[in-house]
């Protein structure tokens, strides 16, 4: 069955949103689905795991393998809370059914970096599970540098991409010409929905990612 990473080109875009999205579809389709965030940096708001949870119901939310107190990258999340992260714990959790699996921020963000280690970026541990990629980007001012960047990175590591998925208001000019360089398709796009309820979402995903084959 269907295993997607989701990466960003950057932090706060609607990568979470997305993943929910997905993780919704994937259930319509297959009756199941599964989601999991390797590392939780910061729990005092909604975690990324409890937000899927009240939008995907029904889909199965597997544990974080770390929970970080500090709002951070996990590098520093882990340091400042005294942990140290361990990389065979990140190792993809077994069982049946679609998988989603969310990263933090952008791709190169470190889960490990000096003194503790010798650095690994979550790009690193993409390459490492060999599943296919979503890069989720925003549409507005940036988003074109910021998305090459992410592919270049990507690629360097032989990661495959499956695809660009589109967050924000419509762009149309920055939504073909990423791609046309790129040479990655361009899977859809998410809307900025004035509420984001699990009826909402679905609607939303099925309307801007109907070409997309799962």
């Amino acid at each position: 069955m269907s295993a997607h990473i989701v990466t960003g080109t950057d932090t706060g875009i609607g990568k979470t949103v997305f993943s929910a999205a997905l993780t919704g579809a994937l259930q319509r389709k297959y009756g199941k689905a599964r989601y999991w965030k390797p590392v939780q940096a910061g729990i005092e708001e909604l975690t990324d795991s409890e937000a899927i949870a009240e939008l995907v119901p029904g889909a199965q939310v597997l544990p974080e393998a770390y929970r970080l107190i500090t709002p951070a990258s996990p590098h520093l999340a882990a340091r400042i809370d005294g942990v140290k992260l361990d990389p065979a714990k990140l190792a993809l959790p077994a069982g049946e059914g679609p998988l989603v699996v969310e990263g933090a921020g952008g791709a190169l963000v470190p889960l490990i970096a000096p003194p503790e280690g010798e650095g690994l970026l979550y790009a690193d541990l993409f390459a490492r599970w060999a599943l296919p990629v979503v890069v989720v980007a925003r549409t507005g001012l940036g988003t074109i540098n910021h998305t090459l960047l992410t592919i270049e990175a990507l690629r360097a590591r032989k990661v495959a991409i499956t695809g660009i998925a589109f967050v924000g208001e419509p762009h149309e000019e920055n939504e073909a010409v990423i791609p046309a360089l790129s040479g990655v398709t361009r899977l859809g796009r998410l809307p900025l929905l004035a509420e984001v309820t699990a009826h909402s979402l679905a609607q939303a995903f099925d309307e801007g990612f109907k070409d997309w084959t799962l």
